[in-house]
């Protein structure tokens, strides 16, 4: 009996040897980063050494919030950050969309390195006290997560040149009007990583997960 023992006893312990092994090269794994969307350009390094590449980036803004105030990209300075597009009077996708934008807020309402903006498409009717109601109605934190109105062929240039959110074509004229479901998620270089469907809970788990993971490649990239 004790001569059958030893080699289960060394099996085993080759066995646990291996599993620790393996845990340990799995935790080794390179980090799995997003992608990046739009288009690219590959320059020569500012360095001399190989190349760069430049990805697409959100263009500078400027619009009002839920309170008057002026918001900018300066708002989004080395953030992360979510946009969207929808309008107060929506009664079919944008209430559900809110819903889900603020669980994700909810999620990150800790955090200030997470931030979100939400743009009317309806500027005509979303006036500041109407951003207030609705902004107060989904609980959205001021500093955290602002809702924005404008100049209408500002917002939709945007929408469409720069988050990519519409692929219609118009110049936000009286009869243009974008309807878009799709939530964009911006690096901290205004870079987008991310699209999520913002009626659909599965992607917006997926947002909340994908936020956390680019918050991890920031992380790795600090020096020791």
């Amino acid at each position: 009996m004790k001569k059958f023992l030893f080699p289960v006893l060394l099996f085993s312990a080759a066995g646990f040897a291996f599993y620790l092994g393996f845990a340990a090269k799995k935790e080794d794994k390179p980090l799995r980063l997003l992608p990046y969307f739009g288009n690219h350009e590959v320059r020569p390094s500012l360095t001399g050494n190989g190349v760069d590449t430049i990805y697409k980036t959100i263009s500078d803004f400027s619009f009002i919030d839920q309170r008057g105030n002026v918001v900018t990209q300066n708002n989004f300075k080395n953030k992360i950050y979510v946009a969207d597009y929808f309008f107060c009077t929506c009664q079919s996708i944008c209430p559900i969309m809110s819903t889900q934008m603020q669980r994700v807020a909810d999620h990150y309402k800790n955090d200030d390195e997470i931030k979100f903006i939400s743009h009317t498409v309806n500027p005509e009717y979303d006036s500041v006290n109407v951003l207030a109601d609705y902004a107060a109605a989904h609980q959205a934190r001021y500093g955290q997560w602002y809702l924005v109105t404008g100049n209408k062929k500002e917002l939709y240039d945007l929408a469409r040149n720069s988050y990519m959110l519409d692929a219609s074509e118009g110049n936000g004229g009286e009869d243009d009007f974008i309807h878009t479901q799709n939530f964009a998620l911006i690096d901290k270089e205004r870079r987008i990583r991310g699209y999520y469907d913002g009626t659909n809970p599965k992607e917006i788990d997926q947002l909340i997960n994908d936020i956390a993971l680019l918050k991890k490649e920031y992380s790795s990239k600090k020096p020791l």
